[in-house]
């Protein structure tokens, strides 16, 4: 589904999509209530979600698809990757964000990486939303952390820590020696004990531990 307030958009986006075999754009919105009344209609895989937009904006209309019972991944449109809502947007569960002069083809490739449940992230981006969950206070969050990290399994962490070194599920499963699948099972877990929606709260969780 594309959401975005600017029909020019939506019809750039659907172009490129549409002239890929295996995506189908099921749906469009122009703001955020309309795209999950939408979302409700048709239960889109991945959500192109721009950010600033009249009415409900996409850092809200993120969060309610995240409440839902099973959302569809999300992804940012911007045009700065330094932008305040992008890094809110991503700690709310996005699965990644994508610039609006993001080329054709990596505009494909990102929507068929985070369908396969992949994040779609920049260097960048991660950077400042570690950064920016960081400067909440430290002296709790380490033990806290290290208190939720401490329920997984060997494995466990060695994903986890993979996950928070960026690694995509191909790139974890040849370094540990596993199946993709088996890391797909293994992220799966990673959500249920952390009580989390994304790989970026993994990393952040992570991170706070003070492990990588």
């Amino acid at each position: 589904m594309l959401v975005d307030d600017d029909a020019l958009v939506r019809s750039g986006l659907a172009l490129i999509l549409g002239g890929a075999a295996d995506l189908e754009v099921v749906a469009q919105a122009s703001d955020g209530a309309e795209a999950l009344a939408r979302n409700r209609e048709v239960a889109p895989d991945v959500v192109l979600m721009d950010i600033r937009m009249p009415g409900m904006n996409g850092l809200d209309a993120t969060e309610r698809l995240m409440a839902t019972p099973d959302p569809p991944a999300v992804v940012v449109l911007t045009t700065f990757d330094a932008d305040d809502h992008v890094v809110r947007a991503l700690a709310a569960g996005a699965s990644g964000f994508l610039l609006k002069d993001t080329p054709p083809q990596q505009i494909v490739e990102a929507v068929r990486r985070v369908a396969a449940g992949d994040p779609m992230l920049s260097p960048s981006v991660t950077r400042q939303l570690i950064q920016r969950v960081q400067e909440l206070g430290t002296d709790d969050r380490m033990a806290a952390a290290r208190a939720r990290l401490a329920d997984l399994t060997e494995r466990e962490t060695d994903v986890a820590l993979a996950l928070a070194r960026g690694l995509s599920n191909a790139e974890i499963a040849a370094a540990l020696h596993l199946s993709v699948p088996t890391v797909k099972a293994h992220i799966s877990r990673l959500f249920t004990k952390l009580g989390v929606t994304n790989r970026v709260q993994i990393a952040i969780c992570v991170h706070d531990a003070g492990l990588v």
